[in-house]
Formats: C-alpha cells, structure tokens, sequence
C-alpha cells in the first residue's frame, strides 16, 4: 500500500480535522475518522521510517572471498566456553572500511561476526593466548580477516524469517574470525552514554557471578538483566515446555515486581504519592536501559508511567485503558510491531488479566478479602451484602469465643491473615488459569507447545521467581557497599532460583509436559480469537453468561491441545519432499494412503559451534506448518551429524512408530536410546526387504545384510531405498559412494527421481549408476555456500549430459515432487 509519505500525511490531517468539526453531533463517525487518521499516521510512520541497516554495500563482498575488515563494536557479547578449549564471542560491528587484493573502500554496515580463540586455562599461557583470550567491548576497533556470508532463510513454509530479524537489528551480513588474528586498533567510537550503559551491565554480570555459583548465576543473568548467553539449551527447553519460560527474559512481570516493591517501601517511608510514584517511574525507565533488551521493558514501562498517572490525577485505574494507551503510542511509533510475536503476547497476557480474570476477582474473592478486613468494626457491617455481613457476624463469635481464653489480638490477625493468604491463593490459581488458557492459541501458534503443565509450575516459579528477584535485588546494592552485607539476602535469593530450577526441571521431564502441536488451522485461529473476544465481552455480565465465555475459552484452548488438525496432503499421490536443512539431509515421503516417513533430520556438524537444532527449529516447523503432528516412520540412512543431529528433536516431538536404521553403528547408539527412552520399535533395514508403505512399495538396496565389518568410509554404509507407485518411482541414496553405487546398480534402480548421494560430492553419482537409475528429474540437498563446494561441477555436468533436470534446496529451498503413477509433476517452495 505504498503513497508518498505526503499522501498519508494529508489524509491524517483531514480525518482528525473532520472528526473534531463532527464530534459533538455525529459522535460514532467522529471516531471513525479518529481511527482513520491513527491509520493514516502509522502508515506515515511506516513509510517514513529509515531502514535500521545502515547499507548494503558490504554485501558485494559476501562472496566467500576473505577480506580485510576495519570496524567498531556497537553491540558486545559474553565470551562463551564453546568445549575442547575453545572460546566464542559474538558481537555485531559496524565497518569503517574494507580491505580486498584491489585496494581499500570506506563502506558503513552493520555485521555480526563470531570470534573464535583458545581457552587459556586449558592450554600452556602464553602470551598469544592472552590476545586470544581478549574480550572485546563497545566502541573498540578491530581490524581482521573475514569471510562474509549474507543472511539466509531456511527456505520451508513455516521456517523462522532470520533475515528480517537481522536486518531489523541492522545486521546485513555474517561472518567469523580467529580471535588471535584481531588487531585492536587505538581509538574509541560509539555514544559515551552507550558505553557507560554497557559497563554497568557488565559490572552487575561480573557481581552476580562473584556472589553465586554457575547455574544460579546464568539463571539470576537471564532473570535481571535478560542475559541468556550462560544458559544451556537444556535448561531453556525446560522452563519452555512447562510454559515458564517468561521468568527467564525481561518483561512486564520484572518491572511490575520492581515497581511493587519500590512504591511500597516508599509509601511506608511517608514518601507522597507525587514522590513515590516519579521516583518508581524513574527506577523503570533506569531498570530498561540498563537492561539494553528494548522493546518488551520499554511497552511495560509505558504503562506503568501511564497508569500511575492516571492514579495522580485521581483517575480511575484503569488496566485496559492503559494497556489501550500503550498500545496505540507503540503502534504508532513502529506499526509493523502487531505483527510480532513478542507484542502480541504482552498485550495479550495483560489484555487476559484485565479482561477476564480482573473482573472476575473483582465479583468473587475481592469482596471476600474486604469483609474479613477490620473485623472487630460491626460499624462496617452494614456496607457489605447480606451474605458477606453475616460471614462478618460469625466470624466475630469465633473470635469472641477464642478471646475468652486470651486477652491479646493474635486471634483476630491469625484468622484475618489465614483468610486473606488463602483468597490470595485463589486469585493467584485464577489469574494463571486465565492466562494459560487465554494464551493457548498464540503459544500453539508461535511455539506449537500444549503447556500442559503450565499451572503448576507458574503456581511454584513465579512466586519464588519474586523472592529471587527482590533478595537478589537488596545483594547486589549491598555487595557495592559492603561485600559481607550482601551474603544473607545472596542465600535467599540462591535457594529461591534452586527450588525453582528443581521444580521447572522436575515438570519439564514429565512426558505430558513435551505436548507438541502443529500451527493451528484459520477456522482455529478465528474461534480462539472470538472465543478470547467473548469471554472478555461477558466478565461482567450475569454469572450465566459469564460461564458460557469461559465454556467457549476453554473448548477453543481443548480444541487447540487435543484435536489434530487435518495435515496438508493430497490422497492418492506420492509425496516426496527434500526439505532445506542447509548442508544436510531431510526428505518427508507420504504415501497415497497418508502414511508418513522421514528419512534423515539435518543437524550441524561440531565442530561448526552452532546453537542451532536443525531438528527443532527448522524441520519440525516444516512438519508442523503441514499440520502433522505424528510420523509414522524415521529413517536413519548413517550416522553423520548433518543426517542424524536433527533426529532426537524429531522423534521426542512427534513420536513415530518406528526408527529405521541400516546398520548398528556406534555413532547411531544415542538416537537408538532415544528411541527405546520413548518406547519406539527400532528395526534394521537390509537390501532386499521390501515394505508396503501406505498404498506405495518401498525396496531396500542397500547396506548388505552380509555386511560382517564396518565400512571403510562411513557414507557406504547409507541405507538406499526405492519407493515406488504404479510407474513412477524415487531413489533415495543418502551420502553412498562410489563403492555402494555399483552395488546399487546391479539391484533395478530405474527411477524417475533421483535424490543425489552425498550432496553432489564428486564421490557419488557415478556414470554406472546414472545409466542405470536413468531418472528425468534430481534433486540436491546441499547448503549454500558450504565450505565442501558441493555440488560438484563434474557432477552436474554429468546430470546435464544424462539430460536430468537438477533441483537444489540451496537455490529453490524446499521442493516437493508428486508421483501419481504416470508421471511426476515438482513444485519448489518458491519462497524468498
């Protein structure tokens, strides 16, 4: 929809002008026009907002040529133990200028570039290794030598858009470097108040792990200050499968934390409303830019500022007004934020909050509490229902019939605390029942998790995450002042974070916990989303109607848990589809009946250091974007890491019936306890065994089933399969070499599709095969770029000589082949 920023100007101008003219006589269209001009200025603001990537030029170097690259630090990172006594530190830079064999050009870009080095202690400590082990901060510049690669999309439907969140941080290109080839260079640049900022967040770092022990310390990291860089990957998916997982970023519960706590000690130190609220309002706004995570702090921090404005101007408080408020201010300032997952779901949490569960506390708990509030006045008796007056009237015959065995007032504050700390209970249970029902649709919708177990595990995290939160707070001031001083509240906090890590830990590894589900369809997305609309719209209405949105909330969240969509098929065709896994191997094949097997999961091989599970972040999201929640079969066709890393993910997510492997291969031994842990059939596939699959054949080719020792190269021990319906057939070879290929050759592998072995290494696709197989169409599984320069020219060449039409995944991303039997029709994703 793009007009000259003019345009849109223009019509914001003449909306609000028309409605302000019409508001007293034509009321509803005034505010129409009054939405219109809101439209008409966040489309202005979308238009006239400049991109935050401060060029592109850097690009025309991204072409795996090393380059010389002179820049300053804009955005510093941790240095990280990454095993076998290696370091990492990840930062983004922004160049100065670029140094090739043709000479030297000034180019400003943002990039982010992973520093690898030794770790000193575990090497002899020289002083190479102290350069290695340098620890580079904002505003340093660096001069070294680098290969750049621009970001890439896995290219599947429903695959995470990793350009669009780079270019949005105003990252354009990628890189690495070892660290002992950095040259630090004399000088600053960079904002000295960025640089302060990023000393104080490193000084707390630095204090928080001199007070606690490693695993408190990274979780007290994450808690405070939203630094995740010290946690490991196991312990995030535990606090996310028990749908705690906000505990461990910085959000609007932090700040309401740190805001109740300050507001209350201020109004107990006589402090005035006008003071304590500035001063809280301050303590936030310092609390998010020492915290650097941007958006999240800053939306909660605007409506705190907002309602406790509205509380000095003796307004009534109003949540959803000031969620409203928010909201418009933020859209109005980035309009593109409504489409992000992080804005939806912290109005969203708040939108429940206020929407159903307030007002639900508000006609069920809240007056309870009020009644058993001042007791021993009957004067107050009178104020309050018949029923709540006669609660009251009870109440004091047991306190008068306690007092006759004491004189003091300890009955009277045991009997109203006990009452008081079980309603707070009850509206503590309520509140985290609204919400894990109220946000089941976007957490089955971004994350494709069930949080079965969500309620009792936030019943246990939040509240000992406040009492971390506050004790770990009070240590930290104290350790500036008096190290000593800060040990007692450091205790507290330590056994808060340790009985909430073992009660997280504990529901993560429940089964029920790891409760998966595919993206939700549009008529469940709609039904969520109205049901979520109607229980809002009824909170307050009679108690009748009010259960019958609650009826509708919770059949839209059972719906979304326990019904299986309807997975994206076409019956009575073969499926073959070669997902983008980069440089691995993942193929899906679906029967004509609908039975589902997959061969391979991808994966990374170590010594690339990545954080990414090519399981979990790029092939179950294919899966689930298709709407599939079970496999019928995995296939291993050997165990290498780019073929097999992905499986684990993939077998505890969707639990397949069987694993399929060629041979018992000691590096296949983690994926067969896996398998076994989860309670699924293991079986060894041979050449010769033939399969019914679904309406279709499956033959095995390879690995011999005489095969008495192992291999003299892993790939020869690749299960190769042919799957065959009516006359069209595929033949998938995982990474066999030339010695298995003459194997296959003499075993009828005529086949119309042919996915190449080995990623187009000039090992495989031999002549002798080609002949044979004489397939119409191949397709190559390969990552871009790779370091390996698969596909091999020779290898290509051959196909072309064989008149084969070539796909590849790193050129057309995922490409799915039908076979109906009399032809064979491909369809790439066509996705950017």
């Amino acid at each position: 929809m793009w007009r000259p920023p003019l345009w849109w100007l223009v019509a914001a101008m003449v909306c609000l002008v028309c409605a302000v003219c019409i508001l007293r006589r034509r009321g509803r269209a005034a505010y129409a026009l009054g939405l219109g001009a809101l439209f008409a200025t966040g489309a202005l603001a979308i238009q006239v907002r400049t991109p935050t990537s401060t060029g592109s030029g850097i690009l025309t170097f991204a072409d795996g040529r090393e380059i010389t690259i002179t820049a300053h630090v804009i955005r510093e990172g941790n240095l990280r133990e990454r095993g076998h006594g290696e370091t990492q530190q990840k930062l983004d830079v922004e160049t100065e200028q670029v140094s090739t064999e043709d000479g030297t050009v000034t180019v400003r870009s943002g990039l982010r570039i992973s520093f690898y080095g030794k770790d000193a202690a575990s090497d002899s400590g020289t002083s190479e290794d102290a350069v290695q082990q340098h620890e580079f901060r904002y505003g340093d510049r660096l001069r070294f030598p680098a290969k750049l690669s621009p970001p890439r999309n896995f290219r599947n439907p429903g695959a995470f858009d990793y350009g669009h969140y780079l270019t949005n941080a105003g990252i354009v290109a990628l890189g690495s470097a070892k660290a002992d080839k950095v040259e630090l260079l004399p000088g600053f640049s960079g904002s000295r108040f960025e640089r302060v900022r990023t000393r104080l967040r490193r000084k707390l770092i630095e204090r928080i792990h001199l007070l606690w022990p490693g695993k408190e310390a990274s979780l007290l990291d994450a808690i405070l200050l939203g630094e995740n860089s010290f946690l490991g990957r196991e312990t995030i998916t535990d606090f996310q499968r028990t749908g705690t997982y906000h505990v461990l970023v910085v959000s609007g519960l932090k700040v309401a934390i740190l805001a109740l706590v300050l507001f209350w000690l201020l109004r107990r130190m006589r402090v005035n409303d006008v003071l304590a609220s500035v001063f809280t309002v301050l303590l936030v706004i310092a609390y998010a830019i020492v915290t650097g995570v941007g958006v999240p702090v800053w939306r909660a921090a605007l409506m705190l500022t907002i309602y406790l404005g509205a509380r000095l101007l003796y307004r009534h408080k109003s949540v959803l007004n000031a969620i409203g408020a928010a909201a418009l201010v933020l859209l109005l300032v980035n309009p593109e934020a409504l489409l992000g997952a992080s804005f939806q779901l912290s109005f969203l949490c708040v939108l429940a909050i206020a929407g159903i569960g307030s007002p639900l506390l508000e006609r069920s708990t809240q007056p309870l509490r009020r009644a058993f509030t001042n007791l021993r006045l009957k004067s107050l008796d009178p104020l309050f229902s018949p029923q709540l007056a006669a609660l009251r009237l009870k109440a004091n015959m047991v306190l008068d019939h306690l007092q006759s065995f004491t004189s003091s007032r300890l009955p009277g504050v045991v009997l109203s605390g006990t009452v008081r700390m079980l309603v707070l209970g009850l509206e503590f249970l309520t509140i985290s029942t609204v919400l894990q029902v109220g946000l089941a649709l976007p957490m089955a919708y971004y994350f494709h998790r069930a949080t079965l177990v969500s309620l009792p595990a936030n019943v246990l995290a939040v509240p000992l995450t406040e009492i971390s939160m506050i004790a770990a707070t009070a240590a930290l001031a104290f350790s500036f002042v008096w190290l000593p001083l800060a040990r007692f509240p450091a205790v507290i906090a330590g056994s808060a974070l340790h009985a909430m890590d073992g009660s997280v830990r504990w529901l993560g590894r429940l089964q029920i916990a790891d409760t998966r589900v595919p993206t939700p369809q549009l008529v469940v997305v709609l039904f969520g989303a109205g049901a979520l609309i109607l229980a809002m719209l009824l909170s307050r209405r009679r108690w009748l109607l009010v259960g019958a949105g609650w009826l509708a909330l919770a059949a839209s969240a059972a719906w979304i848990c326990a019904v299986p969509p309807h997975p994206e098929m076409r019956p009575g065709l073969l499926e073959m589809t070669t997902i983008d896994v980069g440089q691995g191997d993942s193929i899906l094949l679906i029967s004509p009946e609908g039975r589902t097997l997959l061969v391979d999961g991808g994966g990374t091989p170590a010594w690339m250091h990545s954080d990414l599970d090519i399981g979990e972040d790029v092939v179950s999201p294919y899966l689930w974007s298709r709407g599939i929640q079970r496999l019928d079969v995995v296939a291993l066709t050997h165990a290498h890491a780019d073929h097999m890393g992905g499986l684990v993910a993939v077998l505890a997510n969707f639990h397949p019936r069987e694993l399929w492997l060629g041979v018992d291969a000691p590096g296949a031994q983690p994926l067969e306890r896996e398998a076994q842990a989860l309670g699924i059939n293991v079986t060894f596939r041979h050449s010769g065994n033939i399969v019914g699959f679904g309406g279709a054949k499956l033959a095995v080719l390879a690995p011999s089933s005489d095969l008495e020792e192992r291999a003299s190269r892993a790939n020869d021990e690749s299960l190769v399969m042919k799957v065959s319906y009516g006359n069209t057939s595929a033949l998938l070879e995982g990474d066999a070499e030339k010695k298995t290929e003459r194997l296959v050759a003499d075993e009828d592998p005529q086949a119309d599709l042919l996915k190449v072995a080995h990623h187009g290494s000039a090992t495989s696709t031999i002549p002798e095969l080609l002949a044979a197989v004489h397939p119409r169409y191949a397709v190559i599984s390969v990552g871009a770029r790779n370091v390996y320069g698969h596909p091999r020219q020779e290898v290509l060449d051959r196909l072309a000589e064989a008149h084969v039409l070539i796909y590849r995944t790193d050129l057309e991303g995922a490409i799915t082949f039908y076979l109906d039997g009399k032809s064979v029709s491909p369809r790439p994703a066509a996705l950017p």
